[in-house]
């Protein structure tokens, strides 16, 4: 096994790249030479190529694959789910226990999410709730690097990736590629979607399910609509990773589809920081809260605003 130690990470990493791709097979060493003569984009995006990850899987072993250069920057921005897939595919196929160590049978159990009405079905894992199960394909379009941006074996902490990326970030506010122990940045992908709802921001009582039943009817089965129609927020959930005709026909029938992701699955104190992209007749006077507020979509994710 090749050991770098403290040795200068950048040079150590792009080495060690050099020694998998010429391991792997001429479509790797095609790309860390393309990388070398100066288009580093053109070797990422060969390095991330399914046809490259499938030669190098197959004379790998775990010890080579941990440093496969797919997971570090620039690769990993390139890396599409099926590359992922090729030796990560039980996370959507591994099934939670059917029987708890305690004896607890599944089927007479209920999980957190299940208690949910934009959830149907029996217990799943994690990831097949976000990517595969049929609520997440109508209403997102998430994908392995929207959450995985890169992971050192050394240290999962942002401070030691390899080279350039140790400082480089695609999240907003110079936000690290993750955070200490974990494989993901938290804060820039979980609380997105598991903020807390923010009443105080929207003048209202702390829990909307209280709010909701006074305005709410058989007419008007969508209470957050009654302000997020045509008041104001008329540019909303345009990203890549998120599907947004699809959240937008779900708002048609239930609140719940808004307010799952606005504080409905909670897992922090604290809401996400969305943009607030102008609507007509804005003021021009910000309240406190919305200050440091960006006022477009982060560019990695951003799509085109669709002509009214």
């Amino acid at each position: 096994m090749i050991r770098f130690g403290r040795l200068d990470r950048s040079w150590a990493g792009a080495a060690l790249a050099l020694l998998l791709a010429m391991a792997a097979g001429a479509g790797a060493t095609r790309a860390i030479a393309q990388t070398a003569a100066g288009d580093p984009a053109a070797g990422a995006k060969a390095i991330a190529e399914l046809g490259a990850v499938l030669a190098r899987a197959a004379n790998s072993d775990y010890e080579r694959a941990k440093w496969d250069p797919i997971h570090f920057k620039p690769a990993i921005d390139h890396a599409r789910d099926e590359a992922c897939l090729v030796c990560h595919k039980e996370v959507l196929e591994t099934k939670p226990r059917p029987v708890s160590p305690a004896g607890v049978k599944a089927e007479q159990t209920e999980a957190w999410y299940q208690t949910l009405d934009t959830y149907a079905g029996a217990q799943e894992n994690f990831h097949w709730r976000h990517i595969a199960s049929p609520y997440a394909k109508q209403v997102m379009n998430l994908s392995c690097n929207f959450c995985h941006q890169g992971n050192d074996p050394r240290e999962e902490a942002p401070q030691d990736l390899i080279g350039k990326a140790a400082t480089t970030t695609a999240w907003p506010r110079n936000a690290p590629v993750f955070t200490l122990r974990k494989m993901v940045n938290p804060s820039e992908t979980c609380l997105r979607c598991h903020g807390a709802f923010p009443a105080e921001s929207m003048g209202l009582p702390p829990k909307w399910e209280e709010t909701r039943e006074g305005l709410e009817s058989p007419d008007t089965p969508n209470g957050c609509l009654t302000c997020h129609a045509e008041q104001f927020r008329t540019v909303r959930h345009h990203v890549t990773y998120l599907n947004a005709k699809g959240i937008e026909d779900a708002a048609k029938d239930s609140s719940d589809a808004c307010y799952g992701c606005h504080g409905g699955r909670s897992w922090y104190r604290i809401s996400y920081p969305y943009p607030r992209h102008p609507w007509p007749d804005m003021p021009a006077d910000l309240p406190d809260w919305a200050k440091d507020r960006p006022k477009t979509s982060d560019a990695r994710f951003a799509l085109p605003i669709p002509a009214k």
